[in-house]
């Protein structure tokens, strides 16, 4: 598993642009960082010999060797997206032929993961190590120099990657080699690839291991053979699904457009009762049921069911101060995993003036040129903070209105809460749900308070909305206030 999360680095460009050469590199430096260290579960004992990036940064694989055995991995990175967004753009409704199997009759697999299959598998490497080969050239250069006659070679990815890794390896076992090696499949999260007679024939073929583990409450491994399981999650603290997130995965279900998919292998469950959860996303709201929905399927929470130390975390912005002004200002920007070779977006614009402090926590950056509302994203070697509301910049302003947090998060009709956030500013107006709060108290650009109103639903959860001239903050979990009675 931890071979599979490190195929995550880098796995998007940086926001101002970067080549595919220039992304290539970054990644190879970041998967080389995390082989290297000792203290990960890969025990510093393994080297990267060889990673490609698809067109367009669709897909990413690399072939790593151990050190101090006669194995190797082959590992699969799948598009670099949410769970809806993965689940909506993989095609499952059109099954196509899958010769590159090595079946002697035909089988099939959905058009969405054959594509996937055909980019990993095509794409060259264009930096080192063993630059300008397939994967399976690599492969086979790597095999040639193993230690002993017969090799194990691991096909592993998360999510995604996992269903990649469930086509290669057939293709590769297909393929003849200068060392024959022994094949083993571990996949972690994995849609399904294929219908029956895909199964059929992977399940026949000499596998030393063919482990499909997955989180109990983790919605993607279900896609497709029965994502409506997830319907009826979670189970008590919750999120119970909304009618929204039951349309959603009722909507997702239809893609499959009559096909019946299978998943190969052994299931592993790697859990049995609902105790890995965000405390945070427990609400009855369709943004908490998707944000936990993302936190059961993420690399970290498999890590942490594997029992494995987590691996190192891109950069995380957690705000920037102050939010809005004109090219040349000074920024401080705060957060987390900030190193020296960190680079700094103003959304598409990039700064080039920026001073790293050794704390890891703190950016003082002079503010490109750029325009309108942009998020301000760190990115090093392992990857590019993901965007948050607090870390975003108004050149010219005003600053941009976020709710980051409310106390208390529960209460009865005329609660009094404190809403705090930036951007605010006397005379704005605060809707709980629909509802203006008619009790509206200024007290910073930072903080606000107001009583919660009456609702026709008294026990339900609502987000909290503030207001200013034309500006209003967009909704979060962070904002959500659960009404308990009148």
């Amino acid at each position: 598993m931890t071979l599979a999360a490190f195929a995550a680095t880098g796995a998007t460009p940086r926001p101002s642009g970067e080549t595919l050469e220039q992304q290539t590199k970054r990644i190879i430096l970041g998967i080389n960082a995390q082989l290297n260290d000792p203290g990960l579960a890969t025990q510093g004992a393994w080297k990267l010999v060889w990673l490609a990036l698809s067109d367009a940064n669709a897909n990413m694989a690399y072939i790593a060797q151990s050190t101090n055995s006669n194995e190797f991995a082959v590992v699969a990175r799948g598009t670099d997206a949410d769970w809806t967004d993965i689940l909506e753009d993989l095609e499952v409704g059109t099954v196509v032929p899958f010769p590159e199997s090595g079946s002697p009759k035909p089988i099939y697999v959905s058009k969405g993961a054959m594509d996937a299959f055909k980019r990993v598998v095509n794409a060259r490497s264009i930096a080192s190590p063993s630059p300008n080969l397939t994967l399976a050239q690599a492969l086979s250069a790597a095999l040639e120099s193993a230690s002993s006659p017969e090799p194990t070679v691991y096909l592993t990815g998360h999510s995604l990657g996992g269903c990649i890794a469930s086509m290669l390896a057939p293709y590769l076992q297909a393929q003849t080699w200068p060392k024959q090696p022994k094949f083993a499949v571990m996949t972690y999260a994995a849609p399904t690839a294929g219908v029956q007679s895909f199964v059929d024939y992977f399940n026949s073929l000499p596998w030393v291991i063919d482990e499909r583990q997955n989180n109990a409450y983790d919605l993607v491994p279900h896609a497709w053979a029965d994502l409506d399981t997830a319907v009826g999650w979670y189970p008590d603290p919750g999120p119970q699904a909304t009618d929204e997130v039951k349309l959603l995965i009722g909507t997702i279900s239809q893609r499959t457009k009559g096909n019946v998919y299978v998943q190969p292998g052994t299931l592993c469950l790697m859990n049995t009762g609902y105790t890995k959860l965000a405390k945070n996303l427990v609400n009855k709201t369709t943004q908490d049921f998707l944000g936990q929905v993302a936190f059961q399927h993420a690399n970290s929470t498999y890590l942490d069911l594997v029992q494995a130390p987590p691996v190192p975390s891109p950069p995380v912005v957690t705000d920037v101060t102050p939010t809005f002004g004109a090219a040349g200002a000074t920024v401080t920007i705060n957060g987390t995993g900030f190193s020296p070779d960190s680079m700094v977006d103003f959304g598409k614009f990039a700064c080039t003036k920026r001073d790293v402090d050794p704390s890891g926590i703190r950016i003082t950056a002079q503010v490109p040129n750029g325009t309108g509302v942009v998020h301000v994203r760190v990115t090093n070697t392992l990857g590019t903070s993901p965007a948050v509301a607090m870390g975003q910049f108004a050149y010219g302003g005003p600053a941009p209105v976020v709710v980051s947090a409310v106390s208390p998060t529960s209460g009865k009709v005329g609660t009094p809460v404190t809403i705090n956030g930036s951007g605010f500013a006397n005379g704005a107006t605060v809707h709980f749900k629909d509802k203006a709060s008619g009790s509206v108290k200024f007290v910073s650009t930072g903080q606000i308070t107001a009583t919660a109103p009456d609702q026709l639903d008294v026990h339900q959860t609502v987000d909290i909305t503030v207001t200013v001239g034309k500006a209003t903050s967009p909704t979060s979990p962070a904002d959500e206030f659960t009404y308990t009675g009148r």
